[in-house]
């Protein structure tokens, strides 16, 4: 069975993310989306809610498992067998930092990372921007799934 993850903090996931996971599920038999546990920073949405919201965004592909994981990568990728860490590149400036994390990675247990560029239509695009730009009363209809917009939206609104 091919293994491999999608790490990130998904908060929330948007179509970029979406794009990297089907094409992912396409290439390999099960694919882990992994959400990081950063307890040193505040989310919008709570762990349980960002993997309910990718698990319904997810759900049509039938080979991605969504899981929550603190600590390292490498960690993860060992105690579920998985040889192969999928990341998304936007830009030249996401290469830099993400070849450095590829080679620790590597180093630390001989975990492969696949770089696979963007969609130029989601080149662009992260979380960050999206909740910005929601915050603002910006239409960020086409930059998330229909869930996850409502989702946000609702959040929004709870200020």
């Amino acid at each position: 069975m091919r293994r491999a993850v999608c790490p990130g903090s998904f908060d929330p996931i948007t179509n970029g993310h979406l794009d990297i996971i089907s094409r992912a599920s396409r290439l390999y038999d099960e694919v882990y989306v992994a959400v990081m546990i950063n307890k040193a920073k505040k989310g919008l949405f709570e762990i349980d809610e960002r993997i309910d919201l990718i698990g319904q965004v997810t759900a049509e592909y039938g080979n991605v498992r969504v899981e929550a994981f603190h600590g390292l990568l490498v960690d993860f990728c060992k105690q579920r067998d998985i040889p192969a860490i999928v990341k998304g590149l936007r830009a030249v400036s996401d290469f830099d930092y993400e070849l450095q994390m590829a080679q620790m990675n590597n180093g630390l247990s001989g975990v492969e990372t696949l770089f696979v560029p963007t969609n130029p239509t989601y080149s662009f695009l992260s979380s960050s921007l999206v909740k910005e730009v929601a915050t603002w009363g910006g239409d960020v209809s086409h930059l998330v799934p229909p869930v996850v917009l409502d989702a946000l939206n609702q959040r929004l609104r709870q200020g």
